[in-house]
C-alpha cells in the first residue's frame, strides 16, 4: 500500500508513542490519536493539525491501520476487544508495546475473527531512539502483511526485522529485556565500584565507552545515573514487568534465568522505595551509598 493509502491511528501517547506518531505524522499518514487522558491527545492533535478521537472505536472507523503502544498485556487486549467491533475486514493493527508472546497471538486469534489482521511489533532503542526516528523493530506477523505496513514501520524504525509469525517479535524482544536487564546490573555495579574507589567517574565513563565494555547504555546513562538524574528513558517498573514475562517463559519452557531472577528482585525493591517511574538507571542506588548523587 502507498502512503496515500495508509489512514493511520495511533494509541498511546507516553514518552515513545507521541514520538512515533510524530514521525508518522511527517511520513503523510497519520490521520488520528487517542490516549487514557484526553488531554495528551488533544495536545498533540493540535500540534499535529490531526484529530484526537474521543475513543478507540472513532480511531476504529476511521483508520485502516491502528498502532498500539501500551504498558500492559491487559491494555492491549482491553484495546484490541475495543477495537474490533468498528474494524472493517483486512484492517491492520500493529502493537508496538511489550507484551507476552502468547498475548499477541491471542489479540491475533480475537481480530482474525472479523478479518482485521495483526503484527506485533516492539522496540528498542529508548526514548532518544523514538524521538530520533532510529529504533529497532522487532516484528512477527505474516510476510505479506508486514510487507505492507513496512513503509510505517520505516517512518520510525531504522533497522526492521521480521522474526516468524504474530508473536516472534514479542519473544525477540524477550531475549533483548535479558541483555537490558543484564547490562544495567553490570554497569550500575561497575560505577559504583569505580565511585567507591574515588575514581574520576567522568573519565571512567569517557574511557570505557571507546573500549570491550561499551554500551549503549553505560553511554547514555553512565554520566546521568551518577549525577543523581532518573527521570528520563525507560521507566523502571515497566522492565520490573517485561521481567515477569521472561520468567513465565522461563518457567514454561524449563530454562533457568538467573540474571532475570536477580534484577527483577532489584527492581521490585526499588519499586517498594518509590522508585518506579524512575529510569532504569536507578538500580544504581542499590549498588553503593551515595552512589546516586
Amino acid at each position: 500500500m502507498a502512503n496515500d493509502q495508509h489512514n493511520v491511528g495511533f494509541i498511546g501517547l507516553g514518552a515513545m508513542g507521541a514520538s512515533m506518531a510524530r514521525h508518522l505524522r511527517r511520513a503523510g499518514c497519520l490521520r488520528a490519536v487517542w490516549n487514557r487522558t484526553a488531554s495528551v491527545a488533544h495536545e498533540l492533535a493540535t500540534e499535529l493539525g490531526i484529530t484526537a478521537a474521543g475513543s478507540p472505536a472513532e480511531i476504529a472507523r476511521d483508520c485502516n491501520v491502528v498502532f498500539l503502544c501500551v504498558s500492559a498485556d491487559r491494555d492491549v487486549l482491553e484495546l484490541v476487544d475495543a477495537l474490533t467491533p468498528a474494524l472493517r475486514p483486512d484492517s491492520v493493527v500493529i502493537d508496538t508495546s511489550t507484551v507476552a508472546p502468547a498475548t499477541a497471538r491471542i489479540a491475533a486469534d480475537r481480530l482474525a475473527r472479523r478479518g482485521v489482521l495483526f503484527v506485533d511489533a516492539p522496540l528498542t532503542g529508548g526514548v532518544e531512539g523514538a524521538r530520533n526516528g532510529t529504533l529497532s523493530v522487532l516484528v512477527g506477523g505474516d510476510p505479506d502483511v508486514v510487507a505492507r505496513v513496512r513503509p510505517l514501520l520505516d517512518a520510525f524504525g531504522k533497522r526492521v526485522t521480521r522474526f516468524g509469525d504474530v508473536g516472534a517479535g514479542q519473544a525477540t524482544k524477550a531475549v533483548n529485556q535479558v541483555m537490558v536487564a543484564g547490562i544495567a546490573e553490570a554497569v550500575c555495579e561497575a560505577l559504583a565500584l569505580a565511585r567507591a574507589l574515588h575514581l574520576d567517574t567522568d573519565a571512567v565513563v569517557d574511557t570505557l565507552v571507546n573500549g570491550a565494555a561499551a554500551s549503549w547504555f553505560l553511554d547514555k546513562r553512565g554520566r546521568t545515573m551518577l549525577a543523581g538524574e532518573f527521570d528520563i528513558g525507560f521507566k523502571l517498573r515497566l522492565l520490573h514487568k517485561d521481567l515477569g514475562i521472561l520468567q513465565a517463559i522461563g518457567d514454561e519452557i524449563g530454562m533457568a534465568l538467573p540474571t532475570v531472577d536477580r534484577a527483577r528482585a532489584d527492581f521490585g525493591s526499588l519499586m517498594d522505595s518509590g522508585h518506579g517511574d524512575e529510569d532504569i538507571s536507578a538500580l544504581i542506588r542499590l549498588r553503593h551509598p551515595g552512589a546516586a548523587g
